[in-house]
């Protein structure tokens, strides 16, 4: 039940994240800007979880976790009612930044609490667990927000996110336990842990994997109705189809993590990068687009337990500001991506082509892993009995 509680304001969080962009051209025509200044919205939600969320993981630090995460819920909330009444766009855009706040840092903080109150061998699945929320906002989530606000508008799409955080709320505060333990915290310690190389590096590949997803999906919406050829009703069904596929990855990516960390994230990736090569000839008829565009989400998201678990097992001695940090770095990719993507547009590059940047990023995010992986056998040959265990799963 403490799994599942977590779940439900995953997916409160993970659909107010991912439900402006099926509402950008709505949000665009409301507030009169245009679509790239509207996907903004994305970058500046994704540059308050990177630089905000640590803060706030600091100075939660001390506190009691489940109080902690009863906290995070209650700055959500707050936020969401903020974006509903929002009534212009750079109102709108310091609401966003608000309930981004909380986003990171109850990511971060969840996955150690998740990983904490099972069994070990078990940890990337229970954190996988948590992600679960997540991945299903994108297929129960956006859609139905989707479709909420072309019948009613993009406002009352965030009024009923509202509602699902005081649910989810209540359900944290029902079912967490009274007493999660409270860490003892040294900041200098913690720094220097999270200077080590491999995190730096398993960080940059966060940043990079999301910078390849979201530099496409920011603008799947006109790519879909622009290139594909599909009403706004058929946007909503592809979306739910992406949603399904990242639900499927997030469970698949929580059993790799446990089995063979750094091979499995290496071979994501470079399964991706074709991928995204085909998309952009198969956006063009709906048939291929749709099971492409699955089989992306599947792909894209069996990349986050993993990276979530690499973070953690290699900063050992911060594992709350090290989750938190990279739940920062996955978002600064959001950020990065949907920046990377309106230039592209407003330079004149057509949405059919956005894949092409996608898989370019993809490459880097690849040679990173792959330098990863090899100091990693190096320092195992070199002095096996020298590497410490990991603190959460196989590394």
């Amino acid at each position: 039940m403490p799994l599942l509680a977590l779940g439900a304001a995953a997916f409160g969080i993970g659909t107010t994240e991912f439900v402006i962009m099926g509402l950008l051209p709505q949000v665009a025509a409301d507030l009169r800007v245009s679509i790239p200044q509207a996907g903004l919205l994305v970058t500046g939600y994704a540059l308050s979880v990177t630089f905000g969320s640590p803060f706030l993981a600091i100075a939660t630090a001390r506190m009691d976790r489940r109080r902690a995460l009863l906290l995070l819920m209650g700055v959500f909330i707050l936020g969401n009612l903020l974006c509903a009444l929002a009534p212009s766009y750079w109102l709108l855009m310091g609401a966003r930044v608000l309930t981004a706040l909380c986003h990171g840092a109850f990511f971060g903080l969840g996955a150690v609490v998740a990983a904490s109150i099972v069994l070990p061998g078990r940890k990337a699945q229970a954190i996988s667990m948590m992600f679960a929320g997540l991945t299903l906002a994108n297929v129960l989530g956006v859609p139905a927000g989707t479709a909420l606000g072309e019948a009613m508008g993009w406002r009352s799409t965030f009024f009923v996110v509202v509602v699902i955080g005081f649910a989810a709320a209540a359900a944290l505060a029902a079912f967490l336990p009274r007493r999660l333990p409270i860490p003892a915290v040294s900041l200098a310690q913690e720094a220097r842990s999270l200077g080590s190389r491999q995190v730096i590096l398993a960080m940059l590949i966060s940043i990079l994997s999301s910078a390849s997803l979201f530099g496409v999906f920011t603008y799947i919406a006109p790519l879909l109705t622009q290139v594909t050829g599909l009403t706004t009703h058929g946007v909503t069904l592809m979306l739910l189809l992406f949603g399904v596929g990242l639900t499927c990855g997030n469970f698949l990516g929580g059993r790799l993590a446990d089995w063979r960390l750094m091979p499995s994230v290496i071979g994501v990736i470079a399964f991706i990068i074709p991928l995204l090569l085909l998309f952009t000839f198969a956006s063009r008829a709906v048939v291929p687009a749709a099971v492409t565009l699955f089989v992306w989400g599947v792909a894209a998201f069996t990349l986050i337990a993993p990276l979530q678990m690499r973070v953690v097992n290699e900063a050992a001695k911060a594992p709350s500001l090290a989750s938190t940090l990279n739940q920062g770095a996955f978002n600064f990719g959001n950020a990065i991506g949907a920046w990377a993507g309106g230039l592209a547009l407003t330079f004149g590059v057509p949405y059919g082509d956005l894949p092409l940047m996608g898989a370019a990023i993809a490459v880097a995010a690849l040679v990173l892993a792959v330098l990863s992986h090899l100091m990693d056998v190096r320092v195992r040959r070199a002095a096996p009995e020298a590497r410490p265990a990991p603190a959460l799963g196989p590394s």
